[in-house]
């Protein structure tokens, strides 16, 4: 495929990259490419860029919603401090000359009409609820940045062919609730479930301005994006580590968990002899170092985690005859997860035979990888290029909302350093510089997807 050449604008950067437009075949991008008119850009989208001392002043606003005394927010999903936070969010929007409204899932989100009614939306955005006890940047920083590449677009009467949509996604943390409704993954069941704060998912959607009774509305159809991008924190350690600036996400991995049961034999703990014991916590302790071992055992970057133990009956004096736990194992590959928990299987089985308990290992939520779409991924790492940005292509070890939203269309993500690698803490922290570059990344990536993307009308 002939490349195209973008003379004379921060686009330039771009020039070297053979890649399809979102949603259209190599074929449908050559065809159309003799009929295009001239990209609408000039040399005033190099000067563009986002105003990162406000992000970074609005991240500490925002931290008052559900502040804790040791730092951090506990602003989890539909709590009054998330409801506070959303109210005050929805100013910023308006400050920004954009007009939210909430779904009927719960979520904000404004839309800036393109130049082309026939094109499909970009959508950026991300969440600001938290988990009890978290930090603030995780989701804020995205939310807030997309809010801002909206602003600076609109304060610079810079037009896009694509309408524009912003999106704050409604409970994040508990399940990507708001997303999976839009991707059409969440199930009617799920209502009753209950989030942190207490009120099950139906009561929180009305909570938060929602109605359940229309949530059927909300759904969009897979392809409906022209692309969905996301800036987020890394929640890692790598790039703070490697002191680069920017993630290029090569995809979010799968979240796999299993439910393990070990039985044993419940027995008195001063009168059963040593030799004579079935004793389950003592055949769990072994189980989880091997679980470990067997993840560190094979080459790459998957993850296996035993977070939850609890022995039965719990008594001082008793040996337990029972153990509970969980098994959390993630990765960008399918095939990798199935050998580790078939490893794992195995090898309980070799446990329980020398220790006389038994295991049994039973699934319980499956999410599958999501990867990011390789031409976003390259005009990502142009764009970061072109502001003189170091980068580097790495998984997302956590979930976001970016997997429902690559269900609907060709799906980003963009990271940023998170010092030390923390996040779900108090001491969750992004430099505030790290925090303008990604801003200026995402603007420039909207700019050149908003530009591919046309090409294939």
């Amino acid at each position: 495929m002939r490349r195209r050449q973008f003379s004379r604008t921060m686009l330039g950067a771009l020039s070297a990259v053979a890649i399809p437009a979102m949603g259209s075949s190599t074929e449908a991008v050559s065809n159309a490419r003799g009929r295009r008119r001239a990209a609408p850009t000039s040399e005033s989208d190099d000067a563009l860029r986002v105003d990162g001392a406000r992000i970074n002043a609005q991240l500490a606003q925002l931290a008052a919603f559900g502040k804790n005394p040791e730092g951090g927010v506990s602003r989890t999903a539909y709590s009054d401090a998330d409801l506070a936070g959303r109210t005050w969010l929805q100013g910023v929007f308006r400050d920004a000359g954009l007009t939210p409204r909430i779904d009927a899932a719960g979520n904000i989100i404004a839309r800036v009409e393109g130049s082309e009614a026939s094109l499909k939306p970009i959508l950026i955005g991300s969440h600001i609820d938290s988990v009890p006890g978290g930090g603030n940047f995780d989701g804020d920083v995205g939310t807030l940045a997309a809010i801002e590449v909206a602003r600076t677009l609109l304060a610079a009467k810079r037009a896009l062919r694509h309408p524009l949509e912003v999106v704050c996604w409604q409970n994040e943390e508990g399940g990507l609730v708001g997303s999976r409704i839009m991707s059409g993954e969440f199930a009617a069941s799920e209502l009753e479930s209950r989030a942190n704060s207490g009120k099950t998912l139906r009561e929180g959607i009305t909570f938060i301005g929602g109605d359940v009774a229309l949530l059927a509305e909300v759904k969009r159809e897979a392809g409906s994006l022209a692309a969905y991008v996301e800036l987020h924190i890394e929640q890692g350690g790598t790039l703070d580590a490697k002191k680069l600036d920017i993630g290029v996400v090569e995809g979010i991995v799968g979240h796999y968990e299993w439910a393990a049961e070990v039985k044993g034999m419940q027995n008195h703990a001063g009168t059963t002899a040593m030799n004579s014991r079935h004793d389950a916590l003592l055949a769990a302790s072994k189980f989880v170092q091997m679980v470990n071992r067997v993840a560190l055992g094979l080459p790459g970057r998957q993850v296996a985690t035993v977070g939850r133990i609890q022995a039965f009956p719990g008594a001082a004096n008793v040996i337990p005859g029972r153990v509970t736990m969980s098994i959390d194992i993630r990765d960008l590959s399918a095939a990798v997860v199935r050998t580790i928990i078939e490893r794992i299987e195995k090898e309980a089985k070799v446990i329980g035979d020398a220790s006389g308990t038994t295991f049994t290992i039973t699934p319980v939520n499956h999410h599958l990888p999501s990867m990011a779409d390789p031409r976003i991924r390259e005009i990502v790492r142009r764009s970061a290029q072109s502001l003189g940005l170091s980068t580097l292509t790495l998984p997302s070890g956590a979930g976001h909302d970016a997997q429902s939203a690559s269900m609907l269309g060709p799906m980003g993500m963009i990271f940023i350093p998170s010092v030390g690698g923390i996040s779900h803490a108090p001491q969750e922290f992004s430099k505030p510089a790290d925090i303008t570059n990604g801003g200026n990344v995402l603007l420039r990536t909207v700019l050149a997807l908003d530009d591919w993307g046309a090409a294939g009308r």
